[in-house]
């Protein structure tokens, strides 16, 4: 799941947004939250002006890819050894921090 997600700099049209979103995280918390979402994003062209503008999204909230991040070989290592291992894990939020819960099994 995680390791499919879009790289920073993809364009987006979210399901009935009018203004356009460019992703600039990937597996994020709001500070004052504890729900992980799949993306941060920012207004395109104008990116981010302040915090306040910054949304978060899921996957399947996405209705138009436009555009697809630069992807290179640090991107695809990334997407493997990162967020790869994020694939069938249990993710929690602690003090505004995504952690991997551990494995209690004997």
């Amino acid at each position: 799941m995680y390791k499919d997600l879009l790289p920073i700099g993809s364009v987006v049209l979210l399901k009935g947004g009018e203004k356009r979103l460019m992703i600039c995280g990937r597996v994020v918390c709001r500070e004052d939250g504890e729900q992980i979402y799949d993306y941060a994003g920012c207004y395109y062209p104008e990116g981010v002006l302040n915090s306040s503008q910054l949304f978060f999204f899921n996957h399947d909230a996405i209705e138009t890819l436009f555009f697809i991040g630069f992807q290179d070989q640090e991107e695809m290592g990334y997407r493997s050894q990162v967020l790869g291992r994020l694939d069938g894990a249990k993710l929690r939020v602690e003090d505004g921090q995504i952690l991997v819960e551990e494995n209690k099994e004997n």
